[in-house]
């Protein structure tokens, strides 16, 4: 009775690895053209309110950033329509929690950013006795370049994808610290190459992979 009971939980075991890897595997090949289309979103974007920055009228032009909600996820309902169907179970559910709360983060930085930008919401902090009223500078592309590369690595690691990890790393890592170097509209050239590299061509890698 204790060996068949054994045996019964071992294969129990199995079967939950069986699933899991199943799910690894559906997810990774379904995400190949949310990563393409949620890439290219993001750079044709970029690029546009790069050149509208510099040739008509300023930082004004960063409210057209709010239009990657409406075409990101139109296009994603249609990228939905064919894809495998994937069961809710915990793999799925912390993969959307992980981007859940990068969405939170970034969108909750945005809005307290564009509050003081506009004068509304001041932000102040106390260097020293000499400076008591410093103005607080906070590189908005860097930080999202990091927390972007953040939750791609951690995505990467639960799906056991090296090439989401890789290049969720490097455009993380990357995007911050070349943020750094540039000045405003310049900045969003560093944005486009860290969608193109987080985004776009772990998308390609996926989707050429699933065809082998």
């Amino acid at each position: 009775m204790e060996e068949k009971t054994n045996m019964t939980a071992e294969r129990s075991l199995e079967i939950i690895t069986e699933q899991i890897e199943r799910t690894q595997r559906t997810i990774t090949r379904n995400s190949s053209w949310s990563h393409i289309w949620w890439g290219t979103c993001v750079i044709v974007l970029a690029l546009l309110i790069a050149y509208l920055w510099k040739n008509h009228g300023g930082p004004v032009w960063n409210f057209l950033w709010i239009l990657i909600w409406p075409f990101g996820y139109a296009g994603e309902w249609f990228i939905r329509k064919g894809r495998q169907p994937v069961p809710r179970n915990f793999v799925a559910k912390t993969i959307g929690h992980v981007w859940g709360t990068f969405g939170i983060f970034i969108g909750t930085i945005g809005i307290i950013l564009g509050l003081a930008g506009s004068g509304i919401l001041p932000l102040t902090f106390t260097v020293n006795d000499d400076l008591p009223d410093a103005h607080l500078y906070i590189n908005l592309t860097s930080i999202i370049s990091l927390c972007f590369g953040i939750a791609s690595t951690i995505t990467g690691s639960i799906l056991n994808n090296r090439i989401v990890q890789i290049c969720g790393f490097l455009a993380g890592l990357g995007g911050f610290f070349c943020a750094l170097q540039y000045p405003w509209a310049e900045q969003l050239y560093v944005m486009a190459v860290v969608a193109f590299i987080g985004l776009v061509i772990p998308g390609i890698v996926i989707r050429l992979q699933c065809r082998n």
